[in-house]
């Protein structure tokens, strides 16, 4: 196949006099472009009530990525979207690959053409058409509060089709076991027939997935994005008659329909003009910034130039508005800063959700999900970048952990502000992948197979009562207030009905316990991994615990026989 696979390489200029009248839509009525208050829903005067996308951060998700020996279906033993050259292993000659993924969360990954990372572990990728790769990049989204994923669906009925339907498949799966949601999301670009082909696929095979009760639905019609009405360039040729004929079909079928469309919409002419009914039949408007933004300097001129003007527009219109929010490539990120404004304008100008491009896009840096945090975790000899490259350490879940933050302010968890609340670096109190410190009634230990974080998880095993305590030094300074912080953590039962009695997870800077902590329940568990998230709020508070100086915490359980629980990931959270 040689078309072009991705959105991120298309770029449009606007003429100087469209830039100017884009300013003067900046200051439309009813939009402030200088509101720095907490924004909540009944201010933005949505078109829609809260949904499954109206007021929920959305991801794009490729899951277009396969390895050789992986087993794919249709025949195929492809590095799919690994490398421009499908059939070869990535090796130090590849240049389709962009960034490398942080790969230590997966069962199974595949050795690549490299000999080895610079830390000396083996250089894998992995592959989407293992269930588990894909359940661990939405378990991701869970434990990040991101509240679901929109796929991407290219064209299925080439070669790539039985890989396409895959992903399907296993986004599905994934969906439903973490609880979040999923939709389909078109891409227009270089169909044979998209007006008949689109419909096709939809009746034929995509329908069926919205039997699923982690299928997304807005105002109670399953959701469905197209991507790329009204670009003018040789792979997206349609008319706009054609594609005004697809939008309405897919109404007519009950949908709620999303259109991710050109920056420019609000200002096309001559030959493009006649798109404006297009866009308008759209119940949602998500339009494409990947290519505009490189910095914060253009993610202001965005704002002005565009997302004020297209939000007054949106509101106008009765339409919802859905602007993307980027990370950037990685020599433009600025450690989350980038990202960050994005965040901030687009949630200032009243936008009714956010779409993040992209979540998994490794091969053309866009990524949010886990990313080798330094050039130790990059393959040796490769060109490849990793996070820290302006030489802030991050850690390789950080544009998860920064999106978190950005969906809460967009729901009013936290202000509204333009100064980042996420720390780049580890924000953990304890990543418990040593056993330095930390003291148990029980058999202690460290174990690698099975962690949720870093590079291990505690393993107490055991009937004595103290599971878990440890002397924090030196203290943490976590940055979370009373009113919006909470304690996030996972912990591992392998027999609930062995646990009786009172249990307890405690924090403070009392340096011991029962003295300036605040301390929960630890409950309810069911057996294996529970991800355990207790607000500072509902805590009983001890004392006078000072949360720029956390310096102690324990985990104990009453048993009624032994029974063995694990610790990992242990945060506080802004």
């Amino acid at each position: 196949m040689t078309y072009l696979k991705t959105k991120k390489r298309l770029r449009y200029a606007v003429p100087a006099a469209l830039a100017l009248f884009a300013v003067a839509c900046a200051k439309a009525p009813g939009i402030d472009a200088h509101q720095t208050g907490n924004l909540s829903n009944k201010s933005r005067l949505l078109a829609s009530p809260v949904g499954d996308v109206v007021g929920k951060t959305i991801v794009g998700y490729q899951g277009w990525f396969a390895a050789a020996g992986d087993g794919q279906p249709g025949g195929k033993n492809w590095w799919w979207h690994w490398t421009e050259n499908w059939n070869a292993l990535p090796s130090n000659n590849d240049k389709a690959l962009w960034a490398w993924p942080d790969v230590r969360d997966y069962d199974k990954t595949y050795q690549t053409g490299y000999p080895a990372l610079n830390n000396g572990n083996p250089a894998k990728l992995y592959s989407c058409v293992d269930q588990q790769t894909v359940t661990m990049q939405f378990q991701w989204m869970q434990e990040n509060g991101i509240d679901g994923a929109a796929l991407q669906r290219f064209n299925p009925t080439g070669e790539e089709g039985p890989l396409r339907d895959r992903a399907a498949q296993n986004v599905r799966t994934a969906a439903e076991a973490t609880g979040r949601k999923f939709y389909i999301m078109y891409d227009a670009t270089d169909w044979v027939n998209m007006q008949m082909e689109m419909k096709n696929d939809w009746t034929s095979k995509m329908k069926g997935f919205t039997s699923s009760n982690a299928y997304a639905r807005q105002n109670g019609k399953p959701v469905v994005a197209i991507w790329g009405f009204g670009y003018d360039d040789n792979h997206h040729p349609w008319t706009a008659a054609v594609c005004l004929d697809v939008v309405n079909w897919f109404k007519a079928q009950g949908c709620y329909v999303i259109g991710g469309v050109p920056r420019e919409w609000r200002f096309a002419s001559g030959d493009r003009a006649s798109f404006a009914n297009v866009y308008k039949a759209f119940d949602m408007l998500s339009p494409w910034l990947v290519g505009a933004v490189n910095n914060v300097g253009d993610a202001d001129r965005i704002y002005n130039d565009f997302i004020v003007g297209d939000a007054a527009y949106c509101k106008a219109n009765q339409i919802d508005y859905q602007p993307c929010v980027l990370p950037g490539g990685l020599g433009q990120r600025a450690h989350g800063d980038l990202m960050w404004r994005m965040f901030y304008n687009a949630i200032r100008a009243g936008s009714q959700g956010l779409y993040i491009s992209m979540y998994d896009e490794y091969n053309e840096g866009n990524q949010i999900a886990k990313t080798a945090p330094t050039k130790a975790w990059l393959p040796a000899g490769s060109r490849y970048e990793a996070l820290d490259n302006d030489g802030v350490f991050c850690t390789s879940d950080y544009y998860l952990r920064l999106t978190r933050d950005g969906n809460r302010m967009l729901k009013g968890m936290i202000p509204l502000t333009a100064l980042r609340p996420t720390i780049p670096g580890i924000d953990y109190i304890e990543t418990c992948d040593q056993l330095t410190g930390w003291s148990s009634a029980n058999a202690l230990s460290v174990v690698t197979n099975g962690r949720k974080q870093g590079d291990g998880f505690l393993r107490s095993t055991g009937s004595g009562t103290d599971d878990f305590s440890k002397v924090i030094t030196p203290a943490l300074n976590s940055g979370a207030t009373p009113a919006t912080g909470r304690l996030q953590f996972w912990y591992y039962v392998s027999d609930v009905t062995r646990l009786s009695g009172e249990d307890q997870i405690e924090i403070g800077s009392g340096g011991g316990p029962d003295r300036d902590e605040y301390s929960w329940s630890i409950g309810p568990l069911t057996n294996g991994w529970n991800l355990i998230s207790k607000p500072l709020s509902a805590a009983v508070r001890t004392g006078n615990p000072n949360l720029n100086a956390i310096n102690w915490l324990r985990v104990y359980h009453y048993k009624n026989g032994s029974v063995t629980t694990g610790l990992d990931g242990i945060q506080i959270i802004p």
